[in-house]
């Protein structure tokens, strides 16, 4: 009787050291990190031009090879013409997926803005390991020949790649919004959490602070794979087509194989959608 008294009270003595260490532990921009998020991206904001440093434009061999490349860009609020909602629901369990943005220029450029867990060495994303201050928070500015055709043509997870309808204002905002945390995430780590600071939690608060129209709290937002449906009901989705219909349509994995090294890849894969007005 004795001994487990003394097993209970040492599990509860264990239970309350490692809760207070998780309460008193801090984000850090400061580790190992791996090596596709190791690098920060940051943004200047110079009237309607906004200069953007550190865009991610990687050349994958595989999922875990690839050569590193990152490029500095002028870009032009002006310019911003279209809004895109990409979702990338993954294979292994039913609910789970990754959302981000991605924003088109005048001229046919795009540019992803993708929130994600900053991963160390050797992590690997786990939903329950999110729940307790494992990750720090990061936002990913990329060419879609890096942020798409990874999970597309080395994941191989089935990627939708969804016109928004926004006016451009809208747009033009939200990307100010954007790439202002991501500033902010350079000087203020944060913690990832998987109910409370996620990729499709954190594009919610960005269209919820200057959008007078609210976005229902909803297990869709909590699970992206349904997200894309939710954006459908809200109407969304720039489409005349039923959610099914617009769900194969909008698909572009066959796409993406097919146009993997064309200089106009990211053109290539929305061909087809029926349209491509801002």
């Amino acid at each position: 009787m004795h001994l487990e008294k003394g097993k209970k009270r040492r599990w509860f003595e264990t239970a309350f050291v490692v809760l207070i260490g998780w309460m008193f532990v801090r984000p850090s921009n400061d580790r190992d990190w791996s090596p596709d998020q190791a690098v920060l991206p940051s943004a200047e904001v110079r009237g309607d031009t906004v200069h953007i440093r550190n865009i991610r434009n990687f050349t994958y061999r595989t999922v875990t090879e690839y050569d590193i490349a990152y490029e500095d860009k002028d870009c032009r609020l002006s310019d911003l013409e279209s809004l895109w909602y990409v979702v990338e629901p993954f294979s292994h369990w039913k609910g789970a997926a990754h959302a981000f943005l991605s924003f088109g220029f005048r001229g046919g450029g795009f540019m992803g803005i993708s929130i994600e867990i900053r991963k160390e060495k050797g992590e690997k994303f786990s939903s329950l390991r999110g729940l307790f201050r494992q990750y720090e928070l990061m936002y990913v500015i990329g060419d879609e020949r890096d942020l798409v055709k990874l999970r597309s043509n080395y994941r191989k997870d089935s990627v939708y790649v969804y016109p928004v309808r926004a006016p451009r204002e809208v747009i033009r905002r939200l990307f100010l919004s954007m790439v202002e945390r991501a500033n902010t995430l350079r000087e203020k780590p944060e913690f990832y959490n998987t109910l409370t600071n996620t990729c499709t939690t954190n594009i919610v608060r960005h269209i919820h602070e200057f959008s007078p129209r609210r976005i229902p709290f909803s297990f869709k937002v909590l699970l992206p794979a349904y997200s894309d449906r939710l954006a459908y009901d809200l109407g969304l989705i720039d489409t005349d087509l039923t959610f099914e219909g617009a769900r194969a349509r909008h698909r572009i994995n066959d796409a993406a194989l097919l146009y993997a090294e064309h200089p106009d890849f990211s053109l290539k894969i929305r061909e087809g959608f029926g349209t491509m007005r801002p």
